[in-house]
């Protein structure tokens, strides 16, 4: 009797023994960090530095950017640009970009495995990450928005005001904005810098002289299909919008929409 009492004990110690075990070691894994994100692969890395290319089997749009997927020798790569027009069965090839693994797009409410954020289609301008980007933080895109994106002042540019009705001064434009809105105008100035290939469209800075930096009146986008070289002075015609949202952080108190911008 002793003996089996002494068996029926042991037994009983040892489940104990072995629960409380249990009970150490989940709370020991749970006291534990999360593990890390899965670092790129190499050969994310690899297409990232020289730019990701191939046949666009699955595409999609969303808070003003495009989400692109390509085919290539079996590999799929998913890459996200400013918004664009693509077409599935479409070969592309597309800019540098930063590896970003593990992503989750809250427009989409989708994780994409890996993702590469490239400023656009390749040969179209300097590679970057798009800015604004809804499902990106402050911390991994930089600086975003369209102020972010005027360039200086440069105060040794001096250029005439365009001869006729519509013809403005980069600073009459902004100072006559509500009523311009909607309007044909007419700017003449130098071109500071162009964004090539965005959304379907070139995106040119003009400045005249006039306007001020402080107050961000300086300097005129104007959208186009032209492509004028940076340097150059040109005239711009286009609809003035006041006011215009892109979407993303990319708000223009005003812009001048599907301009024809000739020397």
């Amino acid at each position: 009797m002793n003996m089996i009492l002494s068996r029926w004990f042991v037994s009983v110690a040892a489940l104990v023994l072995a629960g409380a075990c249990t009970a150490a070691d989940a709370a020991t894994r749970k006291s534990e960090p999360d593990a890390p994100k899965k670092a790129p692969s190499a050969r994310s890395e690899k297409e990232a530095e020289a730019g990701p290319s191939g046949t666009v089997v699955e595409s999609m749009n969303t808070g003003g950017y495009t989400y692109v997927c390509l085919e290539n020798a079996g590999k799929k790569t998913w890459v996200a640009v400013p918004e664009m027009k693509v077409t599935v069965g479409q070969k592309m090839s597309f800019q540098p970009g930063q590896v970003m693994p593990d992503f989750q797009s809250k427009s989409l409410n989708r994780t994409f495995d890996s993702i590469i954020f490239s400023g656009g289609v390749a040969g179209t301008g300097a590679a970057s990450m798009p800015t604004g980007h809804p499902d990106v933080s402050g911390a991994q895109q930089g600086a975003s928005g369209s102020k972010s994106q005027v360039s200086a002042k440069d105060k040794n540019i001096k250029v005439e005001k365009a001869a006729g009705p519509n013809s403005y001064t980069v600073a009459e434009v902004y100072a006559k904005a509500a009523s311009l809105d909607k309007k044909t105008v007419v700017v003449k100035g130098k071109v500071v810098k162009v964004s090539q290939g965005i959304m379907g469209k070139n995106w040119v800075h003009l400045q005249d002289g006039s306007g001020d930096q402080k107050k961000g009146t300086h300097n005129l986008v104007a959208t186009t299909q032209d492509l004028p070289a940076a340097g150059e002075v040109v005239t711009a015609s286009g609809t003035l919008a006041k006011d215009r949202d892109f979407g993303a952080g990319y708000v223009y108190q005003v812009i001048l929409e599907d301009a024809k911008v000739v020397k």
